[in-house]
């Protein structure tokens, strides 16, 4: 057992990506400012939380924050920033979860210009951890701009490979790729009329060993999915995403008024 242990590594190094190679999206449809309530539903379409999105705009720079509460009193709290001069480029994002909802509490700060990670979580109530890393930052960072980055995105194929830094707890950078994009319907939740969307499936990719065997004690992350409304500017309707490692897909979308 050891042996084959020892060839299936060898075979895992030998298959794993080297690096995350990306180029940044080109800026189609400059962000302005933004606020918009939110909600979060459990995948039986429960009701787990009630949110806000808000985004400033301050030359090229552009702030967006996403904070949820939960009904069992957790709480998601996400600030990105992000330059939309000419191409989307991270600059630094934060998030921060604690509560009941979440297997762990995370305070997560990624620097884009330093490469500077840092995770402090803690599991039940035991003792606060600090974890350290450092980054070369790939200019397809798309920590927190996902929905974004998808807005942006021309009708020329190939789609864009994507890089995300996550806590695991300990940060790890893994890449996100576009499988699909195809037509379909969405009926928002503010007046519930259909409307045309492009549906998009994107599956992220653990690198390396760790990689190779996460399908094998099922930590391989599903599969996410994001709704874009067509126009000018298109219109981000609502995901169906994990919000941590090993998570269920929750179902973020835009509220009525």
């Amino acid at each position: 057992m050891r042996s084959i242990a020892l060839v299936l590594m060898a075979s895992a190094l030998t298959m794993a990506p080297q690096g995350h190679a990306g180029e940044a999206v080109a800026v189609r449809y400059p962000e302005g400012p933004l606020n918009e309530r939110l909600v979060l539903r459990a995948p039986g379409g429960s009701l787990l939380a009630e949110g806000e999105m808000s985004q400033a705009v301050e030359g090229a720079l552009v702030t967006t924050r996403v904070v949820f509460h939960f009904n069992d009193g957790s709480l998601h709290d996400e600030t990105v920033v992000f330059s939309q001069d000419r191409e989307l480029r991270f600059v630094r994002d934060r998030l921060v979860q604690r509560g009941p909802a979440f297997p762990r509490s995370i305070d997560m700060s990624v620097d884009g210009a330093s490469g500077q990670v840092t995770v402090a979580y803690s599991e039940g109530s035991g003792q606060a951890k600090h974890v350290e890393r450092e980054y070369e930052i790939p200019a397809n960072l798309a920590n927190g701009m996902v929905p974004v980055v998808l807005k942006n995105l021309g009708p020329d194929r190939p789609w864009p490979e994507l890089s995300l830094i996550v806590a695991t707890p300990s940060p790890r950078l893994v890449r996100l790729e576009v499988k699909s994009a195809t037509a379909d319907r969405v009926a928002p939740v503010q007046n519930g009329e259909e409307r045309p969307a492009t549906h998009y499936v994107l599956k992220a990719e653990i690198g390396g060993v760790a990689g190779f065997f996460a399908p094998l004690v099922g930590r391989q992350p599903p599969d996410s999915h994001v709704w874009i409304a067509g126009g000018n500017p298109p219109i981000y309707l609502r995901s169906d995403q994990p919000f941590y490692v090993g998570g269920p897909l929750w179902r973020m979308e835009v509220a009525g008024d």
